[in-house]
């Protein structure tokens, strides 16, 4: 799924339009048809709305909106924020066909002791402001938004929640921002749904799909995409019926040090759950043991040191490289890391220490084979690129990285981010909250090791790693819950979520 920017969203609405061809008044009857269903959906019981509608095209969605609930016995109150003289043309027509409708109250109020009395059974219906916000609520619009904010009833944004701009959040202030309980967005989310500072305006969001020309969605081209089901079914390996072991490549894992040997045993469990033929793991000396017992079905090298990796032969006969996961950040580890990039031929991961490692010996960024795959959280993104002050600069910070150094950069988190060397941005849509917990990132570079072993380009594993791992944790926390969810719930998930995009 594309994600367009405010401008560009703009630009497909009027392209179908034309090319539909519909009238933008129809357009916003059929928007206003299927925002209503949602609504019913959420709140079959719900007899009161209190519908806040803004001048513009977002306003006559609320209009079209409150008409149609009016239709099926709803109760509805309607607050006007400005004279009809500043509506849009297609909203002073729905604000006409409205005031012929019964079970229907309108408000032109200016004042917020006029406001009509919200109970906590009733629900707000915030249809303000849309994309098209160019700037920070004030006056009395960003009373009315304190006013909503402070009430104990759900609210439902039409769109997006009022004040909260598409892209770049700088300089909108958190008061001026509607607090959504649901979101209903249209066609596509808006990037800004994206960054955890948002998801306190957010809430849940669903994405209504509205019929917008599937000729503009193709061809105005944008970085930014949605990783969803039918992105990532394709991607899946093939399994050749006379494949063998030899088939299925076979993947260098590097992790492990005295004392977290777990992320050494966690990531193989996983590359062996992604499909690979074969895994290696590369352990200090008297540590191959524990993977041996918790891990049968794996290979293992030791290191010559006993603490920590500190050296490694032999690399060309792997398919690929994943290297970090709980390696330490040992002088001796510092030394072998470098001399790996130094002869690395095949695709290669790294992870968490490698890359606390990289991030304080800045060189080896130069040292990186094109297209290698970077899986750091947060906190190790900003070692690498540097702090942001909101999440659009991360995004930037992060794309500028990929394009300049030619790899694949995650930020691992709620919608997983992957960066690609063309510059393109992916939001993951699996995964949930009851993953945030120690060793889900060591699962996650051996499930996209265990892909790229078998062939599969630095994008596609990333890919369909990053999804798979979010969809083996929505599956896990479907079962257990997200408090009692562990990294090995994902290893033992990744079956059923493999079955699951079978499907």
């Amino acid at each position: 799924m594309k994600l367009f920017s405010s401008t560009q969203i703009k630009e497909i609405d009027e392209y179908s339009i034309v090319h539909e061809p519909i009238t933008s008044v129809a357009l916003m009857e059929r928007v206003a048809e299927i925002l209503a269903h949602a609504i019913l959906d959420i709140y079959p019981h719900v007899n009161r709305f209190l519908v806040f509608c803004g001048p513009g095209n977002n306003g006559g969605d609320g209009l079209a909106v409150a008409r149609l609930l009016a239709l099926q016995g709803k109760c509805l109150d309607i607050v006007l924020l400005y004279d009809q003289e500043k509506f849009s043309t297609d909203t002073l027509i729905n604000y006409k066909r409205l005031k012929k409708t019964s079970c229907v109250t309108l408000h032109r109020i200016d004042k917020l002791e006029d406001l009509p009395e919200l109970g906590p059974q009733d629900v707000v219906i915030d249809a303000m402001f849309g994309t098209g916000l160019s700037r920070p609520l004030n006056g009395w619009p960003l009373e009315v938004v304190t006013y909503i904010n402070s009430c104990q009833a759900e609210v439902v944004s039409i769109d997006m929640p009022s004040g909260l701009p598409g892209e770049d959040c700088s300089g909108f202030p958190s008061d001026g921002i509607v607090c959504a309980t649901n979101t209903l967005t249209l066609q596509f989310p808006k990037l800004s749904f994206f960054f955890p500072e948002n998801e306190k305006y957010v809430g849940l969001f669903q994405v209504l799909p509205i019929g917008l020309h599937p000729q503009a969605l193709t061809t105005i081209p944008t970085p930014y995409q949605f990783i969803t089901a039918s992105n990532v079914k394709p991607l899946l390996p093939k399994r050749a019926t006379f494949g063998h072991k030899g088939t299925f490549g076979h993947l260098l894992l590097i992790a492990g040090s005295k004392g977290m040997m777990g992320a050494s045993v966690l990531s193989a469990r996983a590359a062996c759950r992604a499909g690979v033929g074969l895994v290696t793991s590369h352990v200090p000396s008297g540590q191959g043991q524990i993977v041996q017992i918790a891990v049968p079905e794996v290979l293992v090298v030791e290191d010559m040191d006993t603490v920590c990796f500190s050296s490694i032969s032999n690399i060309k006969t792997y398919s690929a490289i994943a290297v970090g996961p709980g390696i330490s950040k040992h002088q001796k580890a510092r030394v072998a890391l470098r001399q790996l990039l130094k002869e690395v031929e095949s695709p290669l991961l790294l992870d968490a220490d490698a890359l606390n490692i990289i991030a304080e010996e800045r060189d080896m960024l130069d040292m990186l084979p094109p297209n290698t795959i970077l899986t750091p959280h947060p906190k190790e993104l900003s070692r690498l690129v540097g702090d942001w002050s909101n999440s659009f600069q991360r995004l930037e910070l992060q794309q500028a990285f990929a394009l300049k150094y030619q790899v694949v950069l995650l930020c691992k988190g709620a919608f997983t981010t992957i960066a690609l060397p063309n510059g393109d941005l992916l939001f993951n849509s699996t995964g949930n909250s009851g993953m945030a917990t120690g060793g889900t990132g060591d699962v996650l570079s051996g499930i996209i090791g265990g892909l790229l072993a078998q062939g599969l380009t630095s994008v596609d594993a990333a890919i369909l790693g990053v999804y798979l791992h979010g969809l083996a944790g929505d599956i896990s926390a479907g079962e257990i819950g997200q408090q009692a969810l562990t990294a090995s719930d994902l290893v033992n998930n990744l079956g059923k979520a493999w079955l699951s995009i079978l499907k």
